[in-house]
């Protein structure tokens, strides 16, 4: 099995190669990308570089991982909550706190290790080039946040339901509890995003970003401390987008510690965003399916304590 490669183009100036590196492999630590940089698997211009390499702009940027990098996904035997399954997807109710894909420190208990032991047909996508480390994930939820996930069992509606996210033919809303209630009803937050260069985790609104659009409305703002339940619609799928969103307009999610308050004002240990309704067209079916999830009780008790 050949080594991955991964070629790039750096399109910014005065960038660490160190911080380059670590923006572009997700769940590689600072330490394990110099380690990369110094046993010369990355190469800049075709030339060795050490960590502390900044770029002028426009550098072609070539990555080996050693194989041994690679995370090995195995199945595990662990309980889903399945909203709907055919033979063809499975529509799945995400626990806060679950991880979707495997990385480094995350090794196991992942929906994708949950989904290969209840379909190990899903095996078969592992090294295809054309769905990469998917494993039927046709899109991702953040740890903290729960809700509604459509899956794919087969590599022919994986493909057609990563189109239909692309072409914006998937409805997909939360809801969100916001630590301060928006100066209007309904809204359109249009700011593009990228990741922050200073912490690999984070994102940031740059002009320099990716495109991203969400659209709020103004559920319910009956609660202590101008807080306000809203309604989320995604326009565009960005890492973080509705946090990233809401916090850029100062109202970040309650119990979001990465842009919100780091000191929560409430007792909550995660932060209360939930994907609440799933619409999509049935790749085989041709069928329009739409699905809701209720808020979860803890979220829902919240509320009920914050009147």
């Amino acid at each position: 099995m050949p080594e991955p490669k991964f070629h790039l183009t750096a399109e910014t100036s005065k960038q660490r190669l160190d911080l380059f590196v670590l923006e572009r492999l997700e769940g590689l630590s600072r330490a394990q990308a110099q380690k990369l940089i110094r046993a010369g698997r990355v190469l800049v211009n075709g030339r060795v570089e050490k960590a502390g390499f900044r770029f002028k702009g426009g550098e072609r940027v070539e990555i080996n991982l050693p194989l041994s990098e690679e995370v090995s996904v195995e199945p595990e035997d662990i309980e889903l909550e399945i909203v709907y399954e055919d033979d063809d997807l499975t529509v799945i109710n995400k626990a806060a706190g679950m991880v979707v894909h495997p990385g480094a420190g995350n090794r196991g208990g992942t929906l994708v290790n949950a989904l290969l032991a209840r379909y190990p047909e899903l095996a078969a996508m592992i090294d295809d080039p054309e769905t990469g480390d998917r494993l039927g994930l046709v899109h991702r939820l953040d740890r903290g946040t729960s809700g509604l996930m459509v899956t794919a069992r087969k590599k022919t509606i994986l493909l057609a339901l990563m189109s239909q996210f692309r072409e914006r033919g998937v409805d997909k809303r939360y809801l969100a509890l916001l630590e301060k209630r928006p100066k209007s009803d309904k809204g359109l937050v249009d700011a593009p995003i990228a990741r922050d260069p200073r912490q690999r985790k984070r994102m940031w609104v740059t002009r320099e970003g990716k495109p991203a659009q969400t659209e709020f409305e103004v559920l319910d703002d009956d609660f202590q401390g101008n807080r306000a339940l809203v309604e989320l619609c995604l326009l565009t799928g960005r890492t973080h987008q509705i946090r990233v969103h809401m916090a850029f307009i100062g109202c970040p999610v309650v119990g979001d510690t990465v842009y919100g308050y780091r000191k929560q004002r409430v007792k909550l240990k995660r932060q209360f965003l939930h994907a609440s309704e799933l619409a999509f067209d049935h790749p085989a079916t041709g069928e329009r399916m739409r699905f809701e999830s209720e808020l979860p009780r803890g979220l829902a008790d919240l509320m009920k304590k914050l009147r």
